[in-house]
Order: structure tokens, then sequence, then C-alpha cells
């Protein structure tokens, strides 16, 4: 099964209704608050999980510094109506037959999906 980090700015309700859907989620405001995104990403890489945020920095770690690539990265581009939401919309995700986020970077919209191939 899938792990995932969620990043600091992630609601804690979406990781509690992950958890609660029995998905392994660690959550950098529990165990590493204030980490930088550079640090989540090392960790994201060294436990193998797939980073879960609303921050767009970490396609310019990957991409454009070149930082090592996590399993995933699923970066939520919307402002969510309800804590939950994210967790939502995750569990949408992970039914879709054919979906796969390990090995990309996942831009999930309110409107629209688009994925890019990690390095």
């Amino acid at each position: 099964m899938m792990q995932f980090l969620a990043n600091e700015n992630f609601p804690m309700m979406s990781v509690l209704r992950l958890r609660d859907a029995g998905y392994d989620v660690a959550y950098g405001s529990e165990d590493a608050p204030g980490a930088e995104d550079w640090l989540v990403l090392e960790r994201a890489v060294r436990q193998e999980r797939i980073i879960l945020t609303f921050d767009r920095d970490y396609g310019e770690l990957i991409y454009r510094l070149r930082m090592p690539a996590p399993k995933g990265v699923v970066y939520f581009r919307y402002f969510p109506a309800i804590p939950e939401e994210p967790a939502q919309d995750l569990l949408r995700l992970l039914n879709i037959e054919g979906l796969v986020l390990e090995g990309y970077f996942t831009v999930f919209e309110r409107t629209q999906l688009r994925q890019r191939p990690l390095p």
C-alpha cells in the first residue's frame, strides 16, 4: 500500500481521514513542524513516500534544482472548502482504474488533473 507524507500545509482533518481509510500518512506538523521544503523532500525520498502538498515549490526543487525525486508528489492546486476535501479528492483519485501516482508529479485542480513524469 502507498505511503504518504503530508506537508505541513495539508489539513489535519484530511490526514486523519486518510489514516481512517487505512493509509500510512506521516504528517510534518506532528513530527517535524517548520521543516524546510528540501528537508521534507529528503524525508519523502528516504522513507519512500508520496508527498501531499498545497505548495508548488516541490516542482522547482525536483525539476529546476534537480534534487532527488520522491516516489511521487500530489500537488493540490486549490483552496479547500472544508478541511476534509483534499482527503476526499485523493481517495477518489486512488479509485480511478489505471491512474498511477508513483513516479509522477500530479497536479490536482477541481476541474482537471495533470501528470508529469518524475526524473
